[in-house]
C-alpha cells in the first residue's frame, strides 16, 4: 500500500476529486517462455487476485480471464558491500500471472531501436578507449617517481 493521503472532504460547492488507487503494479519480463496472452506483474502483498483483476479492467480496460499469484520472499543481502555489514531483507512481493483472452497478445515494447543501440555502443566504446588512454598516460608519469617500491614500476 502506498502512503497517499486523500484530502479531507469539505462541505460546500462540489469539488473536483480524482481518487487514485493505493496500489502499484510492475510489469516484469518472465524468466520462462510464456504464451503471448500471459503477462507477469510484481504487485504488493496486500493486493489480492480480485484487486489485480479489477485494477487492470477498470484502469487499463484490459479483459482478464484468470489471475494466478503467489507471494515471494524478498532476498537477504548485506547492506554494505563488505562481509561485515548488516544483513538486510528486501520487501516481500506477490508475483501475478495474468491471462488475457486468446485473441489478445502482449509484446514488450522496444525501448530503443537497433540504430540507437549501435550509436550508443560506439559512443561508449570511444569514451572507454579515451579513459584507458588517459589512465595509461597517468601510469607512465607515475612510473619514474623515486621512493616507490620496485614492484610498482611499469
Amino acid at each position: 500500500m502506498s502512503t497517499r493521503w486523500y484530502p479531507l472532504y469539505q462541505r460546500g460547492n462540489p469539488q473536483l476529486r480524482i481518487f487514485l488507487p493505493n496500489f502499484w503494479m510492475k510489469l516484469v519480463r518472465p524468466e520462462e517462455k510464456q504464451p503471448k496472452n500471459v503477462v507477469q506483474f510484481m504487485v504488493p502483498t496486500g493486493m489480492t487476485n480480485y484487486d489485480i483483476e479489477n485494477y487492470l479492467e477498470k484502469i487499463y480496460k484490459i479483459k482478464v480471464i484468470k489471475v494466478e499469484s503467489s507471494i515471494e520472499n524478498g532476498k537477504m543481502k548485506r547492506a554494505i558491500l563488505n562481509k561485515y555489514g548488516p544483513i538486510v531483507k528486501e520487501d516481500d512481493f506477490r508475483r501475478a500471472f495474468v491471462t488475457m483472452p486468446r485473441d489478445q497478445e502482449f509484446e514488450f515494447p522496444e525501448v530503443c531501436t537497433s540504430e540507437e543501440f549501435k550509436k550508443r555502443a560506439s559512443e561508449d566504446e570511444k569514451s572507454s578507449q579515451a579513459s584507458q588512454d588517459l589512465y595509461k598516460d597517468y601510469l607512465k608519469k607515475q612510473g619514474n617517481r623515486p621512493g616507490l617500491p620496485g614492484w610498482f614500476s611499469f
